[in-house]
């Protein structure tokens, strides 16, 4: 497993932060998604399943501009 932090613009609000970290829990790979502050979240992931750039093109399919820190 690994862990990186996500950079995220525009979760001002909880709903927004739900929205991203559910859709980040549902994919197969990842074993947590978590608000690490108001712009990041950490997520621990299967290298062998997911890379960085999957899981920030899911961050991104929710609407929100993501990259990594």
């Amino acid at each position: 497993m690994n862990r990186v932090l996500i950079g995220v613009r525009g979760l001002e609000d909880q709903q927004a932060a739900q929205q991203v970290l559910s859709a980040l829990r549902r994919v197969d790979g990842v074993q947590s998604a978590n608000p690490a502050d108001r712009s990041q979240i950490e997520v621990t992931y299967d290298t062998s399943k997911l890379t960085v750039m999957d899981l920030i093109r899911v961050v991104r399919e929710q609407g929100y501009l993501a990259g990594m820190l």
